[in-house]
Formats: structure tokens, sequence, C-alpha cells
């Protein structure tokens, strides 16, 4: 098992490529069963999430190449429709082959999926969804069994609570479904809306995108000719990176960045006293004279992501003041407030709630990582603490950054991998 050692505290600089969306790349991916031909994808992230979604889909019966970032898919020669445990057990967003896959042949298994433990994300919106469409669903054996023999109908979708890969699973089955469907309280999230520009532009009926009331008309179990596209770059890599460049208080510029993505995250990094310079597809951030304490409420797009909540956490470590941080989205995202405790920083949890007081004396120190996000929060208190930080149990990290140590030393940091 991998793990990073990292020495700080460090100055960073220079400029980092943002790769493309993970969470933009695997709908995308699971798209392709809708497709009647061969799709062609650029700025395809190769991290290690991707690579397991297209595994499923080959083992599904698809082919693919994955070089230098581009990907070549073929699933018009799918010839299973059970996603088995083995493969789904590692990434929740493999149920997103689970619309596309009852809408085209009328009928699949799926696993009940696994992935990170950030607390209960059930897939009960997306199963009453396709049920109200018409199909059949029993959970039995730790498989979704469904079954829509005569293919799936459009109806009126009103999610309780607004979902992005539900959102997602449902626009994909509308698109091979008979008649219209609307789909109401729908995610609104870069990820959401390019997936709906894609089969929009590819020939699918969809009004209302990037608002939260999607009306889509099916083809009525026609394939889609889905035109060759390139995925959005990843906002909260970028994100990620930006908080790096704050929490060392270093100047640094993203480059293939959609900086219109990041509007909630700038926002609060200017109240923490940082500016910033836009150039089309780049962003610099420029240190500040006082890093300043933080209030962040996560919430759904447009509001703060709780896919920032960490790393922010981290950040917030170092101001100056009284920063306070409540997750609204996810009931367990808090497992690093214990590992940045061991660094030092000055925490205190109750509820939903964190609250930290700045500025903490971070030190180096052997830390867990537990999630993905978490993950990157202690490689960036690692950046600004004194002593050498070794974050252990990478592999939450290789599920959504690309190349991590890598960009981080081209920046300048002094980060190595090791094995334990």
């Amino acid at each position: 098992m991998d793990y990073l050692e990292i020495k700080g505290p460090c100055t960073l600089s220079g400029k980092v490529h943002i790769s493309g969306a993970k969470n933009a790349a695997l709908p995308l991916i699971a798209m392709s069963i809708l497709s009647s031909r061969e799709i062609k994808v650029q700025n395809m992230p190769e991290v290690a999430d991707i690579k397991t979604l297209l595994q499923l889909l080959h083992k599904l019966g698809s082919s693919y190449t994955l070089d230098n970032h581009n990907l070549q898919i073929d699933a018009t020669a799918i010839n299973s429709t059970k996603a088995t445990y083995d493969i789904v057990r590692t990434m929740r967003a493999s149920i997103l082959v689970l619309g596309p896959l009852l809408a085209r042949f009328g009928h699949c298994e799926v696993s009940l999926p696994g992935g990170c433990a950030i607390g209960e994300r059930p897939v009960d919106l997306h199963l009453k969804a396709l049920e109200l469409m018409g199909a059949e669903i029993i959970i039995e054996n730790g498989y979704i069994n469904a079954k829509a023999p005569n293919g799936l109908k459009g109806a009126t979708i009103i999610f309780d609570k607004i979902t992005v890969t539900g959102t997602e699973n449902i626009v994909m089955a509308a698109a091979l479904a008979h008649g219209q469907t609307k789909i109401i309280n729908a995610a609104k999230e870069p990820e959401v809306v390019q997936l709906c520009e894609i089969l929009h532009n590819s020939g699918v009926q969809i009004s209302g995108i990037g608002n939260d009331e999607l009306i889509i008309e099916g083809t009525a179990g026609k394939l889609i000719d889905i035109k060759n596209f390139s995925v959005i770059s990843d906002r909260i890599e970028a994100g990620t990176y930006l908080c790096a460049a704050a929490i060392t208080n270093s100047e640094i510029t993203l480059t293939n960045v959609m900086s219109e993505h990041l509007d909630a995250v700038i926002s609060k990094l200017q109240e923490m006293g940082f500016s910033f310079t836009k150039d089309d597809n780049t962003l610099t951030i420029h240190p500040a004279k006082k890093i300043k304490p933080i209030e962040i409420n996560t919430t759904e797009y447009p509001g703060f992501p709780t896919d920032m909540q960490a790393q922010f956490m981290a950040l917030a470590s170092i101001a100056n003041g009284l920063s306070i941080v409540e997750e609204r989205l996810f009931e367990n995202r808090f497992m690093h407030v214990s590992e940045l405790k061991r660094m030092g920083a000055k925490l205190n949890l109750k509820h939903s709630i964190v609250t930290i007081n700045g500025p903490s004396n971070l030190l180096g120190a052997d830390v867990m990582a537990t999630d993905l996000r978490a993950s990157s929060a202690l490689v960036l208190a690692a950046l600004a603490a004194n002593g050498t930080t070794k974050v252990h149990r990478i592999y939450h990290l290789d599920r959504g950054y690309e190349k991590l140590e890598e960009k981080f030393s081209t920046l300048g940091a002094v980060i190595t991998r090791g094995k334990e």
C-alpha cells in the first residue's frame, strides 16, 4: 500500500494543469451505453475511478482504448447486463450504469454500490424514479434486479432531495424512454449540465438545461448518435490547488480551468484575503496580507461544494480567528477532523458543525486518509506543517487526483510516494 511523504512548510510557485473532471467523466462513460457508435473523448482524466468504470463496461462487452487522456469507447457490442459486485463495490458512481442499461436492454442486474464511507447516499431516489417510469425492481442478494420488458415510459419525477447521480441516471434513462420525462428538483452541477448538453447536441430533445426542471423527449428505444466531445475541467481539483496556494500563502496559476464553475470557492477565498487574476482558461491566486477566518455551509451547486469542505477546514486552521464549517449534505464527512487534530489543528466537532480556532501551529505527523477529499486536506495541512508528514492509505487520493505528487513537485513541494 502506498503513502505520501511531505516535508513542510513550503512555498509554492509556478503553473499547474487541471485535469478533466472525474465527476463529469463518470456519467459520460456510462452514457456510452446509449450510443449507436464508437465515441471519441478528449481530456479524460486518468485516475483510478475512471479505470474502474471502464473495466466495468469492458466486462459488460464494451471495447475501449485510453491513451494520453484520449478515450475511444465502443459500447455497441455489450452482451451482458450484470454489473458485478467485485467491481461495483469499489465505487458508488458505478450505479450510473443502471439507468442506461435498463433503458437499452429492458433488464439489468447491478450490485449495490460501495465507495467512500462519508455517510448515507441511498440509491432509493434512483429506484423510485425508475419505478415511476415503469420499471419493476427487486433487491435481492445485494443486487438491484430491474426489468422493463416493454421499455421505460416517460414520467414526472420529483426528487425529494437533490441528487447528482440520481439526476444523471434518470436523464440517461429518459433519453431512451417512450414519451416525455420531466425531472423536478434536478441537480444543476456543471457535470450534470455537460451530460445534458452532449445528449442534446446528439439529437435528444432536452429543455431546461442548467435549471432545476428538465424536460426530456425519449427516443423510444432508438440508440443515440452521440457526438465526440471533451470533458470539462475538474472544479474540485482546481479548488484543491487553490487551497494549497492559500495554505502556503503562495502565488500559483491554474491552466485548463473553468473559473466560472468556481464562483463559490473563489468568493470564500476572497473573503479570507486572497485575490485573483483571470485570463481565458487560466486563474492565478495571489497571497493574502492576513488570512482571515471563514464561515462555510455546504450545499448543492451553485452553493459551496461539499467536496471542498475538508480542504477549507485545513486552510481555516491557519487563519487568524474563529472559523465555522457546517456540513449539510453528508452526515459522516468529518473523518478528517481527528487526523487534522493529530497535526495540531484546533478543531471542535459537534453534530454537523466544526469550529476551528486559528492560527494553529501545524506539525508533521503520521496520518490516515479516510476518503478522497479528506486525503487532499491532509496533504494541504502537510504543506504548511513544520516537519515531515506521512499520509497513509492514499489509494483514496488516486481515485480522484491525477499525478498529484508530480504536480505538487512541479510547484515546489517536497513530496514523494513510498510503499508501506
